[in-house]
């Protein structure tokens, strides 16, 4: 057996729409393919021994157990990977549930189909499931628990921290889209102009000056005891003498700790000899060049969280202990403590395990201990110096009993420092009462603060501090989403998308638009190439410039990682043909309808999906849309439209040379199709549907019509505005055409366009794409033959993708000599020389057709011919308004 390729999903998909973050491991069973699991010998019992937990898994039995008895009755390989791979997942720590195999229209070929909840770790458990298989096929052994231990510790790098996921948690429930932009806490939530950033729980309102401040503990301290604030007595040091000083003038106890430190790093508290002031100190200096030392506050560690200018919440923390029983040594007691199902590896449940690092040790030489110590009944020994969460330590929920003086302190405190998120640590007996009456003060104050001790507290009530950051992100009423249009099809989405992105423009948006040139952003071509993908679509909505985004979405994409969004407001699909048939799994025109269904099944339940009524495969996505539906067809008496129009829905038909919108019984002629100037007069039938379906989307988003036909009239299939479709350039006794048309559809289209051009001799330049199937390039070669006069075929290497481009050529070849119209057929390797036979030897009234994936070169160089043919020389006689002497 062998892995063809892993790739993950990343939103919408054709596995599903609701479930966003899939793998899709494709693998060759090879050999295997002829042996199930009940033909080797020991496998289930195997399979068992290595992961019993595989028990729980219902498969289609639908109870604990079936899976199993499927192993046992015998299924396919590639099936049991499936299951392998979740319960990798799950034993580390991860909600993965869903997985499917399919076979992929290829022998011994299938997808294995199971979701992630971190890509990294998706990627590690499709490679440990194939492993593993294959161990268990061969008898050999394999190391289950330390794939389960790898994948813990790549979901605690990977995923986001408990404060992060918060964040990210609710602003998914109020459904603001959200975009990770690193591999760490940096997101954006909203798109577009709309959008919001957080890192970790940093937002993008922060002051910069507050997190200075903050972060300089020093500052923060002079700041707040300036304006008022209980801070304990202290003195910056920077050398081991200045902190001899300082402790006799501050006296013993003390707390020493890094000025620029964090997370409780370096610190120490409750010194109270020399030697331990010593030791305290080294370990503050390894974080920071200045130390503070400073007044020992005795009394409990208290947290408070001020959000947007009020406080929200407070929690006691205690550090990392154990409680001694005269039995056990210190070790002993942490493995128990380590017990608590409420504590895990990292931040995987609502405590962390308690770790031995060199702060435990530092601690224990203090008081003279050892791990190997029994420590006496009812002795209380701090493993710690700091009670963060994320040392071991726990929290206790306090919020409804924080006296109002302190309310009002820790509101102030957080606007003094400047700080939209705040928390503020303070050491005091009691918060139930004022910490100025009974010796608190006031210790540290967070820039960043961690969220996980309000969220899931050891003890009291959880605390979603999430909501009022989000409230004060986007406050009632405020958008985080952009509109989206999204177009599919098989021809046309180019020509669709870009028009709506023009006729936006026109009302008023600043669009970002995606299209198989480029990305745009505000008409400005950004990058060039092939972007009809996910990740361009991403682009866009993370543009803080963008209003409004129209996306061509192409199957390559969809079928790679997804659609590039969750919802859009509009969907279009143009219409479906054969084409890109036989790759990764796609071999009939129903599983590609059921591909490109995704842009319309993924619209929001207010929005609207633009459907050709004309095309039977395109029609049949009305009865899966969760939104409604709004049809376009060519045919004014269309059935279809008809009834869809008495019910009240939404059309728009090509009616006696008309665009002619319609809303139940209302109707209104959008414009005359010969003063569109994309349709050539009407002569370019399949432009009419595009201009159909760009009128009907952008009128669903309440585009008027008068903007609407603007946009129609000044749309114009010129190299500038339309590259590559349908640009056609006047010669003195020729024309020259450029056009993508790749397939048979688009090129039969094409045809009857060019036959409409006068009686002249008609040329086609044309070469195969490699990623089609045999019968697609016989096909594209015949229906080319069907419609000009002279054929010259070149052999596109570059365009192979894969395949011999000799082999690509003959195919298409074989196509043109088969067609009954038997036309001149010439073969000229290179594209140029074959353009430029054509153009020298074309007679009065030729037209030259150039089907051709290089738009821009192509298109640079019959400018260059263009140039060459004018005579752009100028005499005296020729400028207006000379004076002449």
């Amino acid at each position: 057996m062998k892995i063809l390729e892993i790739r993950a999903l990343r939103g919408p998909n054709y596995w599903s729409n609701r479930r966003h973050k899939l793998m899709v491991m494709r693998v060759d069973l090879e050999e295997m393919e002829e042996y199930p699991s009940n033909t080797i010998a020991g496998f289930a019992e195997r399979l068992e021994e290595v992961l019993p937990s595989l028990y729980e898994h219902r498969c289609s039995r639908g109870y604990e157990g079936g899976f199993l008895e499927r192993v046992r009755e015998g299924t396919w390989m590639g099936h049991i990977m499936e299951h392998v791979a979740l319960e990798l997942q799950v034993l580390a720590g991860m909600q993965c549930g869903f997985g499917r195999c399919t076979w992929d229209g290829e022998e011994g070929i299938y997808n294995v189909v199971f979701s992630y909840e971190e890509e990294r770790a998706g990627f590690y458990a499709a490679e440990a499931a194939f492993r593993i298989v294959n161990s268990v096929i061969a008898a050999r052994s394999c190391d289950v628990d330390r794939d389960v231990q790898c994948l813990r510790e790549i979901r605690e790098e990977e995923r986001f921290g408990p404060s992060t996921g918060s964040l990210v948690e609710e602003a998914r429930k109020r459904n603001i889209p959200v975009l990770r932009l690193n591999r760490y806490s940096l997101v954006q939530m909203g798109w577009g102009v709309h959008q919001q950033r957080i890192q970790a729980t940093v937002t993008g309102k922060t002051s910069s000056i507050g997190l200075e401040i903050a972060y300089d503990k020093e500052e923060t301290k002079n700041m707040l005891e300036n304006n008022g604030c209980p801070v304990p007595l202290g003195r910056v040091v920077q050398s081991w003498e200045e902190m001899e000083s300082a402790v006799s003038r501050v006296g013993f106890p003390l707390v020493v700790k890094p000025v620029d430190g964090h997370q409780g790093k370096g610190a120490s508290i409750n010194v109270q000899s020399m030697d331990e002031a010593r030791a305290a100190f080294a370990a503050a200096v390894t974080y920071s060049g200045r130390v503070i030392v400073e007044q020992y506050i005795p009394g409990f560690d208290y947290r408070l969280l001020v959000i947007n200018s009020t406080f929200v919440a407070a929690a006691r923390r205690t550090p990392a202990h154990v409680v001694g029983n005269g039995r056990m040594s210190v070790q002993e007691l942490i493995d128990e403590v380590n017990q608590d199902p409420r504590r895990g590896y990292g931040h995987e449940q609502e405590l962390t395990e308690i770790s031995v690092d060199d702060m435990t040790r530092r601690l224990l030489d203090q008081e003279g201990l050892g791990l190997d110590t029994i420590l006496p009944q009812g002795r209380v020994l701090y493993l710690k110096t700091t009670a963060n969460l994320s040392t071991g330590g726990i929290s206790e929920d306090v919020t409804d009993t924080v006296h109002s003086g302190n309310v009002f302190l820790a509101e102030r405190v957080a606007r003094i420092i400047d700080l939209d998120i705040c928390g503020i640590d303070v050491m005091a007996p009691s918060l139930s009462e004022p910490i100025t009456e009974n010796g608190g003060a006031v210790i540290e104050v967070n820039g960043a603060p961690g969220f996980r001790m309000h969220l899931a507290p050891t003890v009291g009530k959880p605390r979603n501090v999430a909501e009022p950051v989000l409230d004060m992100l986007f406050p009632s009423g405020s958008p985080g989403r952009i509109p989206i249009i999204s177009v599919t099809g098989t021809n046309g989405k180019t020509t669709t998308t870009r028009l709506i992105a023009h006729i936006m423009r026109i009302h008023g948006k600043k669009v970002g638009a995606t299209t198989t040139d480029g990305i745009y952003i505000q008409n400005t071509l950004l990058y060039k190439g092939d972007c009809s993908g996910p990740e361009s679509a991403r682009f866009v909505l993370r543009d803080p410039t963008v209003d409004y985004a129209v996306f061509e979405t192409a199957r390559g994409g969809m079928m790679r990682s997804g659609l590039g969004y969750d919802a859009s407001d509009v969907g279009v699909v143009t219409n479906i043909a054969s084409d890109h048939l036989g790759l990764r799994g796609i071999h009939t025109l129903e599983q590609l309808t059921r591909l490109k269904a995704l842009v319309a099944e993924n619209v929001r339940p207010e929005g609207y999906a633009v459907l050709n009524a004309d095309d039977p495969h395109v029609i049949s996505m009305q009865e899966g849309i969760p939104c409604q539906a709004a049809l376009f067809s060519m045919d004014a008496s269309n059935p279809r439209i008809r009834e869809h129009c008495a019910s009240g829905g939404t059309a728009a038909v090509y009616d006696e040379g008309s665009i002619v919108l319609l809303k139940g019984d209302w109707a209104i002629q959008v414009d005359k199709v010969i003063n569109i100037p994309l349709t050539y007069s009407g002569k370019a039938s399949f432009q009419i549907q595009n201009v159909l379906a760009a009128s009907l989307a952008a009128f669903v988003q309440e585009v008027s019509v008068e903007e609407i036909r603007i946009g129609l009239q000044t749309f114009f299939p010129s190299s500038a505005q339309l590259p590559g479709r349908m640009n056609i350039f006047e010669f003195e006794k020729f024309k020259v055409l450029i056009d993508y048309a790749h397939n048979p559809p688009s090129m039969e289209a094409i045809g009857k366009f060019v036959s409409s051009l006068g009686s002249g001799r008609k040329v086609g330049i044309l070469a195969g794409t490699g990623d089609r199937r045999d019968e697609d390039l016989v096909e594209y070669g015949r229906v080319a033959a069907e419609y000009f006069d002279q054929l010259i075929v070149w052999e596109d290497a570059d365009y192979a993708r894969g395949r011999d481009s000799q082999e690509v050529m003959d195919l298409v070849l074989q196509g043109a000599k088969s067609s009954y119209q038997d036309p001149d057929i010439l073969i000229i390797p290179d594209e140029d020389d074959a353009v430029e036979h054509a153009l020298s030897t074309a007679e009065w009234q030729t037209v030259i057709a150039v089907f051709t994936g290089r738009i821009e070169q192509m298109t640079a160089r019959i400018k260059e011919w263009k140039e060459k043919e004018l005579d752009l020389t100028l005499t005296r006689e020729d400028i207006p308004n000379l004076e002449r002497g």
